[in-house]
């Protein structure tokens, strides 16, 4: 029988409530925009879809980020699921990361950077912004969809690397 420790989350001290968030596993992906200096990229694992009718998805930037306040305010963005293979190209939209230097790239309608070869695309409008504590929720419509295939890479108690079906 497996017994489960109990904890009231401590603001002062948010590694317990990291540590057991980081049981559930999760998908990688980068959001990308067009800023006003330049293609953008945002790696997250907050991504979840919302709705299939109207077709809405959301992703949660944290407020801390220094490319926070370009995400919260892009009217349009894509979402791009990322493969076991695509490390690299998660790496790039972490801080300090290449970006977009030297990155196969198209451009949706709207203007926004595509990356190429990820196992799926969302091309998003902005539909709605919530507060969500320390992150804010970004609703999105999608208004397209480009699919891939491979497998998903997938993050975990703080590790990354694929999936393994049972």
């Amino acid at each position: 029988m497996m017994t489960n420790a109990t904890f009231v989350p401590d603001p002062a001290n948010h590694r317990p409530l990291r540590e057991a968030l980081g049981r559930f596993a999760t998908g990688v992906c980068v959001v990308t925009t067009m800023a006003t200096d330049g293609p953008m990229g945002f790696t997250a694992n907050s991504f979840a879809s919302l709705s299939l009718d109207p077709p809405l998805v959301l992703w949660s930037p944290a407020k801390s980020s220094m490319r926070y306040s370009m995400f919260a305010g892009a009217r349009h963005f894509a979402i791009h699921v990322l493969g076991v293979a695509q490390q690299d190209v998660m790496h790039r939209f972490v801080r300090g990361g290449a970006g977009f230097a030297d990155l196969a790239q198209e451009v949706t309608p709207e203007g926004i950077p595509a990356i190429t070869g990820t196992l799926a695309r969302f091309d998003c409008v902005q539909h709605a912004t919530h507060d969500g504590g320390d992150h804010l929720i970004v609703v999105g419509r999608v208004l397209r969809v480009a699919v891939g295939s491979g497998e998903p890479l997938v993050f975990s108690a703080g590790r990354y690397g694929g999936f393994a079906a049972g």
